[in-house]
């Protein structure tokens, strides 16, 4: 049995030794067995050198050798304890940068937190229904000359629970804003509410939690309601009791008497759509005169969803599911279905010709990107500030590691005071948040809170653990791999590739905060151009309400007294809404057939003098007209819908059925994300459910006053409660607005962590060289001279930060305005600005301790030479 080379022992009995013998005894005992070893091989030969050797192990693994856990665990409580107590004395040492360090890390790490509050709040929504991994909504990709379009399906989810054999539930759903806000009635009570028509299966497919009724019957009887507790307190000022009551629904000029069969809680803030009460579809077809009956062919504006059961293979079924609508409906060729997740419609509902491409979860990812950033700026300057440092802990190192420190023990203790570094900081930066989460709220518009779940602090603990190693990592590192021959010399060891890096990481800072100060720059100027650019119409002094109690069934007589009223230029209405409706326009989307291609246009019905009291432009024709009759079978069309069906004169041509009355110039009731889409007005007064009115400039406080007595007057038992249509279109780009406001923060907050560090940099260059500016001084140098010299190198590395910076910043600008349908040009002085204040900012930072440096005394710099 040969096991090694001759001349050694078996390498397999020293690795027995070294595992089961004490450390602080192994060396000496292998020595000593070593030695007899090479004596024994050379008297007695090779194979009983080998088995004295083993012998000689086997009987050094008794207890009083064995390795001792509690041994070394002591020595790690002391070694942490050892750790901590030099942390506390550097800190204490040097105060200035500890208290840089931790206002640093202490506003990225608040930043960071409230950032990951914010996203995990993103991530959540929609996801707390039970079935969430098996509900599912139906979609539909429809072939076009000008690609794919997708959106939901109207097909109805009941047929698939009908023909389907792996579909468990399936609703019908009208869509948020498919209705004005109803009327709930009492004997003595009105509340305006926002109600829904669901399938009676709803409250089995979604988790809204049920408190009082059967949640199999509750939405069973064509009359039936369920109310949300907080509209039962507004009704009845109670929840208790109410089942079996009777109460009246009112829309436009349609009203209904119900049953309460149900109380749920109110829903979630968690849940992307809010409502107030529930109404059964069977109530919805009964007003409408629907049909019962629904097959394949059928197609609605309504949302349709299923719950598959469970392990159903989802490629399979879908592929089942678009093999039946093409074998029973024969005008789908165009049309192909597909499930899509619930849960996953907020943040991912973007497509460009049928693929998915983004949403909410691009805010998501980007908000990730900046936290990360934050904490990277914030964490440089800890990086930064220990290895400029070095030559005051450059003794420290030496003796250590001449005593026998490993470099493994010194990396130990650098990282153990980065991560005590952000755990201070993280207090601090838990007090920013807790006084700050109110704002950010608001800001936000969400409804965060500080739950202290196990998700969470493991989620803060990591956040701050992660941002101590980031920060502490290169400098521990650095400092560990200094020669203790050198250090003890008295010559601090530096290099061209740590000087690089230390200004690299600066560079990276003012990288990062210029972009950030373009990017403030470029969403500004974007939400201006929004804000002021040219709609089509006038959104200022536009005010609109909907039609309730009286004025629903007597529209034309309040229109016409309205107009009489002092202030009011003109007043009309409409069916749904101008801006933020279920359909973008307020109306229908429709479907024609032009020269053999499908055109889908918007369709919205209005009453005389909307187009007049909007301000929209008649650029061919005329609009509607009560000297008219015949006006009712007519449209009018915008330019869109002329360019897209391709009409040379548009006016007197007949198009599905009816005649072009006038052509509008194109006018944006869309997000600024939408292209203007084909859209008409057909002439509609019976169930116009909103009244719009155009007041006069400069005298909006005063005719508002007026039309609240008239309204109280005309409509008693109602509130007169309106909005101004330019607070409509604002809603359009909220996001942007709120994504604006969040940049300046993030910029500025860049920028002061980066001038944190950079003003530290500053004060140790200025230390350093102190005896080299008392020198200059004496042979002459002016105090603008010393100023150049501290400055100058600092403004080189600024400057080489906004060169590589700016053509990033063009790239990531045009990006992000490429989501926009219509936007700004990026000129130059956009980037030049923020070059400037990203330099001047630099500068006034480093010129302080410049000044300051340049004022000092020759002979304080000198008088130890």
């Amino acid at each position: 049995m040969i096991i090694g080379k001759k001349n050694h022992p078996p390498y397999w009995l020293d690795w027995l030794l070294e595992r089961f013998c004490a450390p602080h005894l192994w060396e000496e005992v292998q020595g000593d067995l070593h030695e007899r070893y090479q004596l024994r091989l050379k008297q007695k030969g090779i194979n009983k050198a080998y088995w004295f050797y083993f012998t000689d192990v086997v009987s050094y693994l008794r207890p009083a050798f064995y390795k001792r856990k509690h041994a070394t665990q002591l020595l790690y409580t002391d070694m942490f304890q050892h750790n901590l107590l030099l942390a506390y004395r550097t800190f204490k040492r040097f105060k200035g940068s500890f208290f840089i360090n931790l206002i640093g890390l202490s506003l990225g790490i608040a930043c960071t937190l409230l950032i990951y509050l914010w996203i995990s709040n993103e991530l959540h929504i929609d996801t707390f229904h039970e079935k969430d991994h098996r509900l599912f909504q139906i979609m539909e990709n429809r072939k076009t000359a000008r690609g794919i379009e997708t959106g939901a399906s109207g097909l109805f989810a009941e047929i698939l629970v009908r023909d389907m054999p792996q579909v468990e539930y399936g609703v019908t759903v009208t869509p948020p804003n498919f209705f004005p806000k109803f009327t709930l009635r009492t004997e003595n009570q009105n509340v305006k509410a926002v109600g829904k028509y669901v399938g009676k299966d709803f409250l089995s497919v979604f988790s809204y939690d049920l408190v009082q009724g059967q949640q199999d019957k509750v939405l069973i009887q064509p009359d039936a309601i369920v109310l949300s507790e907080s509209t039962a307190l507004r009704l009845f000022n109670t929840t208790n009791n109410l089942i079996g009551k009777t109460i009246e629904w009112q829309v436009v000029n349609m009203k209904k008497p119900c049953v309460i069969t149900g109380i749920i809680k109110d829903v979630p803030s968690g849940s992307s759509e809010q409502f107030d009460f529930l109404l059964p579809f069977e109530a919805f077809q009964n007003v409408m005169g629907m049909g019962k009956e629904i097959t394949w062919n059928t197609n609605s504006p309504f949302h349709n969803y299923v719950v598959v059961k469970e392990n159903t293979n989802l490629d399979q079924f879908q592929h089942t599911l678009d093999h039946l609508l093409k074998t029973r409906n024969s005008t789908a060729k165009d049309i192909s279905l597909f499930l899509k997740l619930y849960s996953k419609n907020y943040l991912y509902g973007t497509y460009e010709n049928g693929v998915q491409v983004g949403g909410r979860i691009v805010y998501v990812q980007l908000f990730s990107l900046i936290a990360l950033f934050i904490l990277l700026i914030a964490g440089i300057n800890f990086m930064n500030l220990a290895t400029a440092r070095a030559s005051r802990r450059i003794k420290e190192i030496g003796i250590k590691k001449a005593i026998g420190a490993s470099r493994f023990i010194l990396i130990l203790q650098y990282l153990s005071e980065s991560l005590l570094m952000a755990f201070c900081s993280l207090l601090l930066a838990l007090l920013m948040v807790v006084l700050l989460l109110p704002q950010f709220n608001q800001l936000t518009g969400k409804q965060i809170h500080l739950d202290w779940d196990l998700q969470m602090i493991a989620s803060f603990v990591g956040i701050t653990f992660f941002t101590g190693l980031i920060a502490g990592s290169y400098p521990a590192f650095y400092l560990s791999g200094f020669k203790p021959t050198t250090i003890l010399k008295g010559i601090v060891p530096t290099s061209w590739s740590e000087i690089w890096t230390r200004k690299g990481l600066v560079v990276f800072q003012f990288t990062l905060s210029v972009i950030f100060i373009v990017s403030v720059i470029v969403i500004y100027k974007q939400i201006e151009f929004v804000q002021h650019n040219n709609l089509g119409y006038d959104k200022d002094h536009i005010i609109y309400l909907e039609t309730e109690g009286k004025i629903a069934n007597q529209s034309e007589v309040f229109l016409a007294r309205l107009k009489n009223i002092p202030g009011v230029v003109n007043a009309s209405s409409l069916s749904g809404y101008i801006i933020n409706s279920y359909q973008s326009s307020g109306g229908n989307t429709t479907e024609l057939v032009w020269n053999g291609e499908n055109i889908r246009y918007n369709s919205l019905g209005i009453n005389y003098d909307l187009i007049e009291t909007l301000g929209i432009t008649i650029k061919e024709g005329r609009s509607f007209s009560n000297a008219f009759p015949s006006d009712s079978a007519k449209i009018i069309v915008n330019e869109t819908f002329v360019k897209r069906l391709g009409l040379a004169n548009p006016v007197g041509q007949i198009v599905d059925g009816r005649e072009i009355l006038g052509v509008t110039k194109d006018f944006h009731f869309q997000s600024p994300h939408e292209k203007i889409p084909p859209t008409i007005f057909r002439l509609e007064r019976q169930y116009n459910s909103t009244i719009v009115a155009n007041i006069q400039a400069g005298k909006e406080k005063a005719v508002l006053e007026q039309l609240a007595i008239f309204y109280k007057n005309y409509n008693p038992g109602f509130v007169f409660d309106y909005r101004f249509l330019n607070q409509d279109y604002q809603t359009l780009y909220v996001a942007e607005q709120r994504v604006a406001i969040l940049s300046r923060y993030f910029a500025g907050l860049a920028i002061v962590i980066s001038c944190l560090g950079l003003f530290g940099l500053a004060t140790f260059t200025a230390e350093r060289r102190r005896k080299e500016i008392g020198i200059r001084k004496v042979l002459g140098s002016s105090e603008w001279g010393i100023i150049y010299l501290l400055s100058g190198e600092f403004t080189r590395i600024v400057l080489l930060s906004i060169t590589l910076a700016l053509p990033v910043s063009y790239v990531i600008a045009s990006d992000w305005l490429k989501g926009f349908a219509y936007r700004i040009s990026l000129h130059p002085w956009y980037f030049i600005t923020a070059g400037l204040v990203a330099l001047g900012t630099a500068w006034l930072t480093v010129g302080i301790q410049a000044v300051k440096a340049a004022h000092i005394n020759p002979s304080q710099c000198l008088k130890d030479e």
